[in-house]
């Protein structure tokens, strides 16, 4: 195959395809989304049997537990892709929207206009439920898509596009709306990213080798999402009981995910009480903890510990493994986020409001949360229907990547006849 030829002919493609998608009026998007949403539930036996096909190769080729995590395409998750494509539908069409309009003393009326950004490049890894979010939250939005899912996961991807693209024609909308590349190779990667003439936008979601790639060799703009260094800091004020459960279910609901704790930070004086009980819990699904010296004097009959090094303070660890702190106070907790943290999650627990209001103004990352677990840093979670991505930027968007992310504002002014003196 000539990949550069190939490539360039997604992107033509996507180019024209965008251009009637900018156009498509609600109901159609609206509709493509549902017929989607109805075909993945119809076809949910076939995608797991593409998906088992993916997974038996990744556990021949040794793929790692936390990335099979990621790949796995359960009952739950096919179901709560059809869940969030009808979610999308539910949401304000963002497109045409306007705003700020006020007028000026020269008697025209001057305010912003909410458009797609054209085409959006979309290149990930393993997870298979990316394909069908990027797909409904793109096409809510007007745009186009060139999907590049990672060769891992490309059964159950290119079982997912067919859906995609029968419930497109089934609107009356475009089938090149969304393309996957089909080819394994990794050449096509390296097409995309320096296809400005066809992509507006690249968002990648991978690991930091991917990332680093795509920063040097890139020319078209990127959002993107580092890693997932979050933390989760128990004040000395906290409720013993949220700290516990909330700093449990941080860590252990999932590890492969990008919003899990990888740092519990803990306030010296309530240490002696939480540290314990959490890991009594940290036990039960055997968590090793790397702690610093103060943690690990208060834990030493715990029987997966290690001593915490630099490095562990910036390690995203994706696995059953917690680096822990000790800090003095809140100063030393936010200094120790702002200087360490990947700006993705940050939580607090504590009942003293005036500390919890500083933690979400202080702290620089891109989801900031009080009692709750970093794990509801998720789109399908903050009521976006599902997301593109999580950004760690912040030029353009933040945080979740949901329909508004992947629009821009245009400028629009209505005269009556004024010209400028």
């Amino acid at each position: 195959m000539d990949i550069k030829h190939y490539m360039n002919d997604l992107g033509l493609r996507a180019r024209i395809a965008s251009r009637a998608m900018a156009k498509a009026d609600t109901a159609a998007k609206n509709q493509a989304l549902s017929l989607i949403a109805a075909a993945i539930r119809r076809e949910a036996a076939a995608l797991r049997a593409a998906n088992e096909l993916d997974l038996e190769a990744a556990k021949a080729a040794g793929m790692e537990a936390a990335m099979l995590d990621r790949l796995n395409l359960s009952d739950k998750a096919i179901a709560t892709m059809a869940e969030g494509l009808e979610q999308i539908v539910s949401l304000a069409d963002p497109i045409g929207e306007i705003s700020n309009m006020k007028y000026r003393p020269t008697g025209i009326q001057v305010g912003q206009m909410r458009v797609p950004l054209g085409v959006i490049g979309i290149i990930y890894e393993a997870r298979p439920n990316v394909t069908v979010d990027a797909a409904g939250l793109c096409i809510k939005s007007g745009n186009a898509t060139i999907l590049r899912g990672g060769s891992e996961a490309i059964h159950c991807n290119r079982a997912l596009a067919k859906l995609v693209k029968e419930g497109l024609a089934g609107a009356g909308l475009p089938a090149d709306a969304v393309q996957i590349v089909e080819t394994t190779d990794r050449a096509a990667v390296g097409e995309l990213i320096t296809m400005p003439q066809y992509v507006d936008v690249i968002v990648p979601r991978g690991g930091k080798g991917l990332i680093a790639r795509l920063m040097q060799e890139a020319t078209v703009p990127m959002i993107k999402h580092l890693d997932g260094i979050c933390h989760v800091y128990i004040d000395d004020k906290a409720d013993l009981q949220k700290a516990s459960d909330i700093a449990f279910n941080a860590k252990c609901h999932r590890y492969g995910t990008c919003n899990t704790m990888e740092t519990l930070l803990v306030a010296k004086a309530i240490a002696p009480r939480i540290l314990p009980l959490l890991a009594a819990r940290y036990a039960t699904q055997k968590v090793e903890l790397r702690c610093d010296p103060v943690a690990a004097s208060l834990l030493h009959d715990y029987a997966w510990i290690a001593s915490a090094t630099e490095e562990d303070w910036s390690t995203e660890y994706l696995a059953p493994v917690l680096a822990v702190k000790v800090v003095a106070d809140m100063d030393e907790a936010i200094h120790h986020i702002n200087q360490y943290s990947s700006k993705h999650t940050e939580s607090i627990v504590t009942e003293d409001y005036s500390r919890a209001m500083r933690f979400l103004r202080e702290v620089d990352s891109a989801s900031v949360m009080v009692n709750a677990s970093t794990r509801f840093a998720d789109g399908f979670e903050y009521g976006l229907g599902a997301e593109i991505g999580i950004s760690n930027d912040k030029l353009h968007a933040r945080g979740p990547v949901g329909l508004e992310g992947l629009t821009s504002l245009k400028y629009i002014v209505f005269g009556h006849g004024e010209v400028r003196q």
